[in-house]
């Protein structure tokens, strides 16, 4: 399995939408996004998200670690 990359939340929030997840609300510094009956909440704060939290929003989607370097 490829390393994981650091990103920032807009550069995720990006991936998602371009795999087909729309913002449907926030709740405070999070942001829910759906795609049919998934959905994923992304942390909104101001630096580099963990990595055990993308590896849970990238399972989450039903993407790869591939996957999500090919949509950066």
């Amino acid at each position: 399995m490829p390393k994981l990359s650091v990103l920032k939340p807009k550069q995720l929030i990006r991936v998602l939408e371009q795999v087909g997840f729309v913002f449907v609300r926030q709740k405070g510094s999070h942001q829910i996004f759906v795609r049919g009956t998934v959905g994923i909440t992304v942390p909104m704060h101001n630096r580099d998200m963990k990595p055990g939290t993308l590896r849970q929003i990238i399972k989450q989607a039903e993407l790869t670690v591939e996957d999500l370097q090919k949509f950066l």
